[in-house]
């Protein structure tokens, strides 16, 4: 029996045309890298053009060594640019999940995040399923389905893709995200992924880390660390992940500033939902949300009142949390005008920017 996603991938990829010059617009993570980079294989010989372009920086060591060992062309968005295509696609995120994404009418949408109450994406062709580990398991999926082989270099993005969504399987991963990585890994490079593995930190960040065990404190099962000021989110995802690492550590906030924003990163091992608790802490100052075991929330540095601390701020808000219940708002998100969409049945809200492995 023909996989009814495949089928309506396979009829959509009838309908590109040579006079269509596509743009694959992402926020560059490596399951948005790798996705990007299948769609592109996919659409290759039938349009005119596909370009893969990024909205943010690329600044993790791992991220960099991805991009350049994999030879994967994602160039930084230029909006006074998007009159030279006609068509524009996204991978691994939605059109709220940041303001760089508004005003763009996208043909094409493929996640795994959960859908948001009132966000529902429309698009011609939009398949959203928040029971995957990772978008690229998905792309993984349609390349099966369409008995396309994808070369060493795919395969290898593919792989880390997932590999980093789920965290080797640890956080997050199910059957089809295990199946797709036991399918890739027969096509891939395992010398150019133990390369980009082994590029995970970068000597200049050490005292950052030494910065992180002096301020860890407790809090209600799980713990809190305050970096102050930090030149970008990422370093806050990599303590964070550095931390899952501890054993007895439930859950992990990493907070810092970034150009005048709050950021949290959360990261837990399973024994809470760390979306909902990312939530319930944060959803009134600002965006605030994830998966079972990791979240983030960003929030103005002006939301905290004055005279107080943003480190005491953040752990008050830890300390005293209370989740919100969940309601039945969010019901209509099975309805969509696109051909296809499945929702989040926790209905959490929608990660914000790049949750799982930032860029």
């Amino acid at each position: 029996m023909t996989n009814p996603y495949v089928a309506q991938m396979r009829q959509w990829r009838q309908t590109l045309t040579k006079d269509q010059r596509w743009a694959i617009l992402i926020s560059a993570d490596p399951d948005a890298l790798a996705s990007a980079l299948a769609l592109k294989r996919i659409m290759a010989h039938r349009v005119r053009g596909v370009d893969i372009f990024r909205i943010n920086e690329v600044t993790r060591p791992d991220n960099l060594a991805m991009i350049r060992y994999l030879r994967i062309p994602a160039k930084l968005w230029q909006p006074e640019k998007a009159d030279l295509y006609t068509n524009f696609a996204m991978v691994d995120s939605q059109p709220h999940h940041n303001p760089a994404f508004q005003g763009i009418t996208f043909d094409l949408i493929i996640d795994h995040h959960p859908l948001t109450a009132g966000q529902l994406p429309q698009a011609p062709f939009c398949d959203i399923r928040p029971g995957f580990g990772a978008t690229s398991t998905m792309m993984t999926r349609y390349l099966q389905g369409l008995r396309i082989k994808p070369g060493p270099l795919l395969s290898t993005a593919l792989l880390y893709g997932i590999r980093t969504d789920t965290a080797n399987f640890e956080r997050s991963g199910g059957e089809d995200d295990l199946r797709a990585y036991q399918w890739l890994i027969k096509h891939a490079d395992a010398t150019l992924l133990r390369r980009i593995i082994r590029s995970e930190y970068l000597r200049a960040w050490l005292p950052l880390f030494s910065r992180a065990f002096r301020s860890l404190r407790d809090c209600r099962g799980g713990a809190m660390v305050w970096l102050n000021e930090v030149d970008s989110a990422d370093l806050l995802v990599a303590v964070a992940d550095f931390f899952t690492r501890v054993h007895g550590l439930k859950w992990i906030a990493v907070c810092g500033v970034v150009e005048k924003t709050v950021v949290v990163i959360f990261r837990g091992d399973g024994s809470r939902d760390i979306g909902r608790l990312a939530d319930a802490c944060f959803y009134d100052v600002g965006s605030a949300g994830g998966h079972r075991n990791l979240g983030r929330a960003e929030f103005p540095l002006a939301a905290i009142p004055a005279g107080t601390k943003p480190a005491d701020f953040i752990f008050q808000r830890l300390h005293s949390r209370k989740l919100r219940p969940v309601t039945a708002s969010a019901a209509p998100l099975a309805e969509n005008a696109g051909q296809q969409a499945v929702h989040s049945e926790t209905l959490e809200p929608a990660p914000v920017q790049a949750l799982a492995h930032g860029a």
